[in-house]
């Protein structure tokens, strides 16, 4: 049977969504980047990966803060008692092969963060991803400093894009560079996105580089990008969460 059949079952045996529980993922949740059809097989024909899921993916474990005062909350790690881990996916600047095939054999659902500018007549690629697709802006442009209008453009228009190429519209948004404003947030919310969301570890060229600290701790938000090296800084990243003792979950399903 092969993996893309296998990874099919672990979805549908664990019930997996897009975000929060069926109804709510239903009627307008993040963006369901999967198309892998649901086929039914027993659990000891599937194969072990390097993470099993704690819970049934796609059931919230946590809500993300309310929007206040007209702008979106920002949320840069995970408050949980649990060992539980977050890797992001910015950009898709570069549709690196592999991708599909790490993220199905490690059983880890990202959450992408994808540019209209780079996401556009790759949508084939992004869907048989098993992750959830979110907005990064039209252009990547720093938002930092620039007027309202401009702002809500490069937001909203990336989520109408991703809307239309999806079928849902993302509700997550994480701005170019991680710099953005009052006005960002204020378009954000505009825009109808429930947070926007930043990292406190990154990995580049096959590093783990830590904002505080020598490790990743639990809560974690992990950025990743689409870039020629995906192989390894995604390798890095499961080695470094193995090592301290931290798994891998959805975002969604803690901003449920």
């Amino acid at each position: 049977m092969s993996k893309l059949r296998l990874f099919a079952a672990f979805l549908l045996v664990a019930g997996v969504v897009a975000c929060g529980d069926a109804p709510e993922s239903r009627s307008g949740g993040p963006v369901l980047a999967t198309s892998v059809p649901p086929v039914t097989t027993s659990s000891s024909e599937r194969p072990k990966r390097m993470f099993e899921p704690p819970y049934p993916y796609g059931t919230v474990q946590a809500k993300a803060p309310a929007v206040a005062d007209g702008m979106v909350p920002v949320v840069t790690r995970i408050q949980t008692d649990k060992p539980y881990v977050f890797i992001t996916i910015d950009d898709g600047a570069v549709q690196h092969p592999k991708a599909r095939e790490l993220m199905i054999e490690a059983g880890v659902w990202p959450s992408v963060f994808l540019n209209t500018k780079y996401a556009e007549g790759h949508k084939d690629y992004f869907k048989q991803l098993p992750a959830t697709v979110h907005s990064h802006t039209s252009n990547h442009p720093n938002l930092l400093g620039k007027g309202f209008e401009f702002q809500k453009n490069e937001i909203c228009g990336n989520a109408d894009f991703l809307a239309g190429d999806y079928g849902k519209r993302p509700t997550l948004f994480r701005p170019p560079f991680g710099n953005y404003d009052s006005t960002t947030r204020q378009a954000a919310a505009g825009c109808g996105f429930k947070a926007l969301v930043n990292w406190t570890a990154a990995v580049n060229d096959g590093r783990v580089q830590f904002q505080q600290g020598d490790k990743l701790n639990r809560g974690d938000i992990v950025l990743m990008h689409f870039r020629t090296t995906f192989v390894e800084d995604f390798t890095a990243f499961l080695n470094r969460a193995k090592q301290d003792g931290l798994t891998p979950v959805p975002l969604e399903d803690f901003l449920g």
